[in-house]
């Protein structure tokens, strides 16, 4: 659409940046309309956070331009030039970003083009995002008409991609593909051609994060299957939550608070359940109990369950090491939060009777609390040595939220322990819950 040139400001002494639309598309009104509109987004989202600065806008010589403050450290882009990224720097890099996109949207504004090359890093190492050109701003009419496809197809949202307006979940599923990309070195649908890949997003489910890079816990999957769902409805609410999502499900990832290492190709034992595999969110924002504690063993938002009871339990709240009781009256869902949170410290000691109790409180419920819980409970009982139980529990939390890639491993892991260890004699005392 132009070209951006270094420059300096000459009152203030300061290198900037001006862009200036290209001459043959100065003549065109769509597009001149489209630069302005770009500079009024920006303009309008100058000082928030990880936004690129607008300083002036105006013509020259019949050509629009906007100055902008200049950015010396290249782009996110450019760094995956490099090589991947290490975790620590792309979470911090994906926070900055999602920072801007969240304050954008409280502004009405949707990016619409979120991807790698428009991401900049200054001098500092800090993100701030640019190139609004193609956003949406509440307020002023937009350019895109219907079945037309704007951004980039490598970053490209399925509603995107098949021609229907973007909303702030489109700018989410983008910042969920550049995460991936940080994290893995590659695009989750990367193809030969765009057209492959824009259909890919629509179409293709989401590979595995884990096993294109060993050094990721199988927990991320999890994670990016909610980032980059299809509906854009079953993402997360903001980029603060997805980003939350992903830190929890990085936190220990190499600590044995994933204590089994099974192939994800591996074949799982049937029968299992025989629910027909479908979608599942699965985000286990917890907090309830402890704050801070997000995402690890099982992700998925945790429900009140219907009909839960409340139960006067003893809770161990302070770490593995240190037990300090507390008579506190908790509902189903509160336990099960509980006895995660203990989880994530390492003491399952403590956690078991939270998650048996919140697994009685929500027997026979089909809500996803009772998946949730079912499942931790399952992963308590094994990590403790424990046969009784798991492989039941695992059955019912997939018969609930449908076949998920956590489930598959710890009960194939499971399955070798407590069956074919034990000599292929039934399931270890598996029918009791």
């Amino acid at each position: 659409m132009g070209e951006v040139y270094r420059a300096t400001d000459s009152v203030l002494e300061r290198k900037v940046a001006v862009k200036l639309l290209s001459e043959r598309y100065s003549s065109e009104p769509e597009v001149r309309a489209r630069f302005r509109r770009e500079a009024l987004a920006a303009a309008r989202l100058s000082g928030a956070p990880h936004v690129i600065t607008v300083f002036d806008v105006g013509e020259h010589r019949r050509r629009p331009f906007i100055v902008m403050e200049y950015v010396e450290g290249g782009s996110v882009h450019d760094r995956l030039r490099e090589g991947r990224v290490v975790p620590e720097q792309a979470l911090e890099w994906v926070a900055q970003a999602g920072t801007a996109l969240d304050s954008a949207h409280a502004a009405g504004v949707v990016h619409r083009d979120v991807k790698p090359a428009n991401l900049l890093i200054d001098g500092n190492g800090d993100l701030c995002v640019t190139d609004f050109g193609i956003a949406s701003t509440t307020g002023v009419d937009t350019l895109t008409l219907p079945g037309t496809v704007l951004g980039t197809a490598g970053y490209l949202s399925p509603e995107q991609a098949r021609g229907e307006p973007a909303t702030p979940a489109s700018d989410r599923y983008g910042l969920g593909v550049v995460a991936f990309e940080l994290l893995t070195g590659r695009r989750p649908f990367e193809a030969d051609t765009a057209a492959t890949e824009a259909f890919a997003h629509v179409n293709a489910p989401v590979p595995s994060a884990a096993s294109l890079q060993s050094e990721l816990p199988p927990r991320i999957d999890a994670v990016f299957a909610r980032a980059l769902a299809k509906d854009p409805a079953e993402r997360p609410e903001s980029c603060a939550e997805l980003v939350a999502e992903l830190r929890g499900a990085l936190a220990n990832g190499d600590t044995a608070t994933l204590p089994l290492t099974v192939s994800p190709t591996r074949t799982v034992p049937p029968p299992r359940s025989s629910r027909r595999p479908r979608p599942a969110i699965l985000l286990a924002a917890l907090g309830l109990v402890l704050a801070g504690l997000i995402a690890a063993v099982v992700v998925g938002t945790v429900l009140d369950a219907d009909g839960s009871e409340g139960a006067t339990q003893p809770v161990n709240g302070g770490p593995a090491t240190t037990t300090t009781q507390t008579n506190v009256t908790l509902g189903a869902a509160a336990l099960n939060d509980a006895g995660f949170a203990l989880m994530r410290a390492g003491d399952f000691q403590a956690a078991r009777p939270l998650l048996e109790r919140a697994v009685r409180a929500l027997r026979g419920s089909g809500s996803m609390t009772e998946a949730y819980a079912s499942y931790n409970l399952a992963y308590t009982r094994y990590a403790m040595g424990v046969c009784t139980g798991v492989l039941r529990l695992l059955d019912r939390s997939e018969a609930i939220q449908g076949e998920r890639s956590e489930i598959n491993s710890l009960y194939s892991a499971a399955y070798d322990r407590c069956v074919r260890g034990n000599g292929g004699r039934g399931r270890g005392g598996d029918d009791d819950d």
